[in-house]
């Protein structure tokens, strides 16, 4: 029996597929504008030429960068020159620095490992509109971005690939590398606002960029377990595997914690839009965390004051 097409990002929400801790690395990133139409892979589109596209990509992942496309919401405009921007997500040396170049060729000459460019205190706010990558990103991720770009003009950006395209629409907050999912049954904006006010929502959180999936993970259960939802709450402190699953130990005010962790596998999945054999994906199960919290009496507060 044939069963009708479902878009990769309408499975995913009806299976309900979990969120945590599906964020793919990149502690540095490398953003470069480019405005016109993307094909499948947007550095090889106008205005680069396929080896220069290619010579860019291969300099910037030689460095342990992550290149990513950008280009503004809406209507296609008449790009001048090329902005680029080098993004930090390692814990404790985010930063943004923007530069441009009159001719995308010069763009083989910006340095990668120094203090090229000018600094910005302001966050870069990507969100994946790829539609030749998977159309679930077009049709979701545009939303998402023109609804971000009402609230934060100057931040938000399209971008190309980022991962996940089961979880549409997707976007990634830097430097932070905070990636989230469903961005469109969420209120984007109101994301936004608590990552500037230095808080997550747990809720379409899908993992730091900077962290292993482990962490990612583990810092997911910790945070439904504990409530602190702070940028930088549960800073790992170490993880190692163990059999079937991993030990992962978090820094907390009141001392470390160990979550422990089961790595499963889903049943077989269209995890793409253009995935044509179901693929079984991983996913977690909390284990313990260790040790629970301390209850507090009748009549104590937060504060530990009566």
């Amino acid at each position: 029996m044939n069963h009708a097409w479902v878009p990769c990002s309408d499975g995913a929400r009806a299976r309900q597929d979990s969120l945590v801790a599906t964020g793919s690395h990149g502690d540095r990133w490398f953003l470069v504008e480019n405005q016109a139409g993307w094909g499948r892979h947007a550095l090889l589109d106008p205005p680069f030429d396929p080896a220069l596209g290619r010579a860019l990509v291969h300099r910037i992942e030689g460095a342990g960068i992550r290149p990513l496309a950008i280009r503004r919401p809406g209507r296609r405009v008449t790009q001048t020159g090329t902005r680029w921007a080098l993004v930090d997500s390692r814990p404790g040396q985010e930063s943004v620095r923007w530069g441009q170049v009159a001719d995308v060729r010069d763009l083989l000459d910006v340095p990668l490992d120094g203090p090229a460019g000018t600094p910005s205190d302001r966050p870069v706010l990507a969100v994946c509109a790829h539609g030749r990558h998977d159309r679930c990103c077009a049709v979701r991720g545009r939303v998402v971005a023109a609804r971000l770009a009402a609230a934060y003009p100057e931040e938000t950006w399209e971008c190309s690939h980022l991962g996940g395209d089961r979880f549409a629409g997707t976007m990634v907050l830097l430097p932070h590398g905070l990636y989230y999912g469903w961005a469109d049954d969420a209120d984007a904006a109101a994301i936004v606002d608590a990552y500037l006010a230095g808080r997550v929502d747990p809720r379409f959180l899908r993992g730091r960029s900077a962290y292993s999936h482990p962490v990612q993970a583990a810092q997911h259960f910790a945070r439904a377990e504990r409530g602190d939802d702070t940028l930088d709450a549960y800073a790992p402190l170490h993880e190692e595997r163990t059999g079937d699953g991993w030990s992962v130990q978090l820094s907390t005010p009141d001392g470390p914690i160990t979550v422990r962790l089961v790595e499963t596998q889903s049943e077989p999945l269209l995890s793409t839009c253009a995935a044509t054999r179901p693929l079984p994906v991983r996913r977690w199960i909390l284990d313990a965390i260790e040790p629970r919290p301390t209850a507090r009496g009748p009549g104590v507060g937060a504060d530990g004051l009566a």
